[in-house]
């Protein structure tokens, strides 16, 4: 069994906003030389997520609408954490609700994805360098 690390680096100018990750995915895979197998996808940061679904603008919209009505970034004083001097608990909650990671089977040497599913980067509290695991395990 072969196994395959590396870091993406991520650099969201704004406060929040996903990045499709999923060439960058391949490309490692592409690497690894690994044909059968899962690859393992993560945020190596609290207020960052990785998710899956569609490549599509008006989707992403409301994914950052419905997350600002659900874990709103203001007022700031609402949150306890932000008692500690930070301004960014709302991105710790948003990041809990979309996910910390993802795992996708390799067969063939391709991501083996259901149809329209791509891998993003989500970020909730950008304009700071933040890390992504890309672990891959397999023949």
């Amino acid at each position: 069994m072969k196994s395959y690390r590396k870091e993406l680096w991520m650099n969201v100018p704004a406060r929040m906003g996903f990045v499709n990750i999923t060439r960058d995915v391949e490309k490692c895979l592409h690497e690894s030389g690994i044909q059968e197998g899962f690859v393992l996808v993560n945020s190596m940061h609290i207020t960052s997520s990785v998710f899956i679904n569609d490549n599509e603008s008006g989707l992403h919209h409301d994914y950052q609408m419905w997350l600002e009505k659900i874990a709103p970034h203001s007022p700031i004083d609402q949150y306890q954490h932000n008692r500690t001097g930070e301004d960014n608990a709302d991105a710790h909650m948003k990041r809990q609700v979309m996910g910390r990671s993802v795992t996708v089977a390799i067969t063939e040497g391709r991501l083996d994805f259901g149809t329209w599913e791509q891998i993003f980067y989500g970020e909730f509290d950008g304009r700071r360098r933040k890390r992504v695991l890309v672990k891959i395990i397999g023949e």
